[in-house]
């Protein structure tokens, strides 16, 4: 959706679609903006809740059921598991995607770790084309006059057609570029805690070839799962900066994080997105 600064700030009911990396602020930001007459809906969330919630589910109970008491106990009916995703404790969804690697030290086998990168990628891709219908749902059901959508951080990586084109259609689109000292930080706080990421299939395939040829491992699982994420995270996230600076361009507009941080009320982000439509 392309605005005059004019027009987007009388805008009676903002709609907005924050992209960027994860770690960039865009919950963050959110979290703000909720309890200021907007809705905040998490693409994460969504995932977790509606899409991937069965699977999560299988996974924590193929654990369970391998210790004996707990075993006995689910078979009979004595327990039951269930999943206590918030949207500010999505744990549950990156557990699930899990990491590539060595089963003993945590990992999944290729097959299964491919698997589970499928599911997700078509579960962000379901929870992004649910936007129009919660944006109905936030003003008529719940009241509330504005809607932010916090999406995931692998937006970019989805390549779905026609899905960009929906949410523009529907929504200001505003990217959160990290600067150059954020980048850093981003990356840092990926090597110290490697977490769970999804790879478009065909760069996984091409990381694999080159991780392993570099580290000389012959099998993947072989390969050490946090090692693999701290290697590969900087390469991941710096060939996902020219596919949002490429979104932004064709689609919405750009903010820094720099200039994000210095936003403490609802005001000033409605003024820092005027400002930024105003400079393109």
């Amino acid at each position: 959706m392309k605005l005059s600064a004019e027009e987007f700030l009388n805008w009676e009911h903002k709609s907005i679609t924050l992209l960027g990396m994860s770690g960039v602020g865009k919950t963050f930001l959110s979290t703000l903006l909720r309890n200021h007459d907007w809705f905040h809906y998490s693409g994460d969330y969504r995932i977790g809740t509606r899409y991937l919630n069965e699977v999560i589910l299988d996974n924590i109970k193929l654990q369970a059921m391998q210790v004996p008491f707990l075993r006995d106990l689910l078979r009979s009916d004595s327990i039951f598991i269930e999943n206590n995703i918030t949207v500010d404790h999505l744990k549950p969804v990156s557990t699930f995607m899990g990491k590539l690697g060595n089963v003993e030290a945590g990992g999944l086998s290729l097959k299964e770790y491919k698997r589970r990168q499928t599911l997700h990628r078509e579960a962000e891709i379901q929870a992004m084309k649910d936007v129009p219908e919660f944006m109905n749902k936030a003003q008529c059901i719940y009241g509330f006059n504005h809607f932010i959508n916090d999406a995931g951080g692998s937006m970019c990586e989805l390549d779905e057609p026609g899905l960009l084109d929906m949410l523009a259609e529907n929504s200001l689109i505003l990217y959160i570029k990290a600067s150059e000292e954020n980048e850093q930080m981003l990356i840092d706080r990926a090597k110290s805690a490697p977490k769970p990421m999804y790879y478009r299939a065909e760069f996984l395939d091409e990381l694999l070839d080159e991780y392993m040829q570099e580290k000389e491992v012959s099998y993947t699982s072989m390969i050490d799962p946090d090692d693999f994420v701290r290697w590969s995270f900087p390469k991941l996230f710096y060939s996902r900066i020219p596919r949002y600076d490429a979104i932004a361009e064709e689609y919405g507009y750009t903010i820094t994080t720099q200039e994000l941080f210095q936003v403490k009320t609802e005001q000033d982000f409605v003024e820092l997105v005027a400002k930024a439509i105003q400079r393109k």
